[in-house]
């Protein structure tokens, strides 16, 4: 399904301005299931028209599947692969035969000239010829000897001639006005056709497939519809597009016919399955609106179903789709125990206010899909998109309950099973609601390391495994709540790993060590790994820093707050996992911090002072930080040349020449004191030093005369 609003999807990208209630400017981004947690639980997802038709007909025993590129559909293409097919397991003299004499026009003279060929060769031809010139009686007259050889003389021209005496057999139809008779005969030649292709004989052009299309073609013609869908589904199984794109064609024809014609036509079951599908997968909506024709459909296949118990869970979908949500309810009572009959009856049971039946029925629905159903990709009202694996997508509403009743863990484990499908979803949990040991918990015993990406993976912008991915959100978390030893072994590259454990080093000497310009040392290196790795090591993987995009994007959300599906002990769980500040890029915020704290272990004289607040006012976020921190340098720090292009040039600290700084920074403010004084200061240090001078000379004179 397409969004109404694709206009200013493509406005967004191109302009930069925002998108809808959910999504920055930028690629597209996939869904989210706790942005709107009643709609997610309320909505049932459009199904795909693809998956919904694999679905119906019957594959054919011992009929194998075809490869579609010699179903392309192109003419030039399908000649181009029939004569390399007619040209196999043939001698040079034979091709060279033959090729002539499919360049002629008369089929008598093919029969004549062929006569050295194989008999099955040269009646095929003379029959191929016949069809090409319109002659469709001699052409199926020719079809029909090839056929009458025994069956070791036609091996290579067998199923060849069968599809083809069907194909004639269809055209002299028409000519007769679509005869009955001959119609049923076309369709017995191409069940011939099937037939000859399971025995074993030749079929390099798979027409044993593209015989079922032709005898679909034929039942159709006939006003028999309901096997013309199933005919076609059955080569849609058997892995032909021409099926799938047939039966989208005959849901055109179904919904343009007038309503007297299809209301005969709604009574059959493989027609109302091909609508139901088609309605269910929203196959003719356009940009989010739903046209009106197909709105009298729905009408007309409601009054068709009543009561009716085959593809219950279709037409209950169907139904809750239209929010029609009583008659969905009916059909479920004969729904039986599938995966969207379970999920309906969860959705239904939330309406009516039951969250225990609702998380029951969810449990069973999960249980019931297969792990690898799929109904492709969706997009959203608001363009976001979403794959949509009916398995994952009922555990992610379920977390939903999960979180609500606070069963944080299971909420989480429900939604990173999807693996990359929710994991915006997961990742929120993750950071935000449950608590770092919960998590680490769950990590040490769930989620292994996965192997590394090679280098040449990541040269190739090749995406981390989504247990990476968790397992590089824990360190990050680590590291932020200054657990820095643990942090380090579930970083998922040894460059990450030994910044990782060089961040902890330098925050634990800035704690530690006694001497002030190796603390200061320490708290401004920090804070240049902070800077410029902070998004690697301290980066929220969504709000507010969105290392999932690199910190390329962010998404707008809305404040959280406590209601039907969202408790207050998760209201208060997120409050207390907030990014400090809870700003975009926070940890520059927390570069800036330790690096203040640097310039304050470092004398105010010091070159490193100002180097270090210059290098701070270069790393700051926003203009008022920016302004602050220029003050205090102003106000305390020395004059240096460089300042002129402060916070822009920055030279790297001297904390070794730092050190000389600590004694005249001492005595300065003594200094300061006793300016006003010095001359008076001066005459008395003379007087004391003679009185000190005249003591020593008289002391020395006892002494001699002693």
């Amino acid at each position: 399904m397409f969004t109404r609003n694709w206009p200013r999807h493509l406005l967004c990208l191109s302009l930069s301005l925002p998108l809808g209630s959910a999504l920055a400017c930028g690629p597209d981004f996939p869904m989210r299931l706790l942005d709107n947690r009643s709609q997610s639980l309320a909505e049932l997802p459009e199904g795909s028209f693809r998956f919904e038709v694999s679905r119906l007909g019957q594959a054919i025993a011992g009929l194998k599947s075809v490869n579609d590129a010699l179903h392309s559909g192109d003419p030039a293409e399908y000649a181009e692969q029939r004569e390399y097919a007619e040209q196999a397991d043939l001698t040079a003299p034979q091709q060279e035969l033959v090729k002539r004499l499919r360049g002629l026009t008369d089929a008598r003279q093919v029969e004549a000239e062929g006569a050295g060929l194989p008999k099955e060769l040269s009646l095929y031809l003379a029959g191929a010829v016949a069809f090409n010139a319109g002659e469709h009686g001699l052409a199926a007259d020719y079809f029909r000897q090839v056929l009458a050889l025994p069956a070791d003389q036609r091996g290579l021209r067998s199923t060849w001639a069968a599809y083809s005496l069907g194909r004639a057999l269809f055209a002299l139809s028409a000519e007769a006005d679509a005869s009955p008779d001959l119609l049923a005969q076309a369709r017995k030649a191409f069940e011939q056709a099937r037939q000859l292709t399971i025995d074993g004989f030749s079929d390099p052009l798979e027409l044993g497939v593209a015989s079922l299309g032709e005898e679909a073609r034929v039942a159709r013609t006939a006003g028999d519809w309901n096997s013309a869908i199933e005919l076609y589904a059955a080569q849609n199984r058997h892995g032909s597009g021409v099926g799938y794109t047939s039966l989208k064609l005959l849901v055109a024809d179904l919904v343009a016919m007038p309503e007297a014609q299809l209301k005969p036509l709604l009574e059959g079951k493989a027609v109302q399955q091909l609508i139901t599908a088609s309605l269910i997968s929203r196959l003719n909506w356009s940009f989010g609106e739903q046209p009106e024709v197909e709105r009298k459909m729905i009408k007309l296949l409601q009054a068709s179903t009543r009561g009716s118990l085959d593809n219950a869970d279709r037409l209950a979908a169907m139904n809750y789709q239209q929010g029609d949500y009583a008659t969905a309810k009916t059909f479920l009572e004969h729904a039986g125990d599938g995966g969207l009959a379970w999920w309906l009856r969860a959705k239904l049971a939330l309406r009516d206010g039951d969250k225990a039946a609702a998380v029951a029925a969810y449990a069973k629905a999960a249980q019931a899909f297969p792990q690898d159903e799929s109904w492709g990709e969706r997009r959203t009202p608001d363009w976001a998109f979403e794959t949509v694996e009916p398995k994952c997508r009922v555990e992610g509403e379920s977390a939903i309950l999960a979180l609500q009743r606070g069963d944080y863990l299971q909420a989480f484990d429900q939604l990173y099973r999807s693996k990359d499908i929710y994991w915006f979803d997961a990742a929120t949990v993750a950071e935000r609601v449950l608590t770092v040991d919960e998590l680490k918990q769950y990590v040490d015993t769930q989620v292994p390391a996965p192997p590394a990406l090679t280098q040449q993976d990541r040269d190739n912008y090749v995406p981390l495994p989504v247990a990476a991915q968790l397992r590089n959100l824990l360190g990050r978390r680590l590291l932020r709540e200054e657990r820095y030893d643990e942090a380090v072994a579930y970083f998922d590259s040894d460059t990450l790993q030994k910044k990782a454990k060089w961040y902890g080093e330098l925050r634990h000497d800035a704690e530690s060590k006694w001497w002030p310009s190796k603390r200061a040392f320490a708290y401004f290196h920090a804070a240049n790994l902070a800077r410029f790795d902070g998004m690697e090591l301290l980066g929220y993987e969504m709000a507010p820093d969105y290392a999932t995009f690199g910190g390329n994007y962010s998404l707008e959300s809305t404040e959280l707050k406590v209601g039907p599906l969202v408790a207050d002990e998760e209201v208060k769980r997120q409050q207390a996992s907030a990014a400090q500040p809870d700003q975009r890029y926070h940890y520059r915020y927390v570069a800036n911090a330790l690096a203040s704290q640097a310039a304050d272990h470092l004398p105010q004289t010091s070159q490193a002072f100002a180097a270090v607040l210059c290098a701070a006012t270069g790393w700051s976020p926003d203009q008022p930080e920016k302004t602050a921190l220029y003050k205090r340098y102003v106000k305390e720090g020395p004059y240096v040349q460089w300042a002129v292009s402060f916070g822009e040039h920055c030279p790297e600290p001297d904390f070794q020449n730092a050190d000389k700084r600590y004694v005249t920074q001492a005595l300065s403010p003594l200094r300061e004191t006793l300016r006003p004084y010095k001359r008076w200061l001066e005459i008395g240090a003379g007087v004391v030093l003679a009185a000190v001078v005249l003591l020593l000379v008289n002391r020395h004179r006892r002494r001699v005369r002693q």
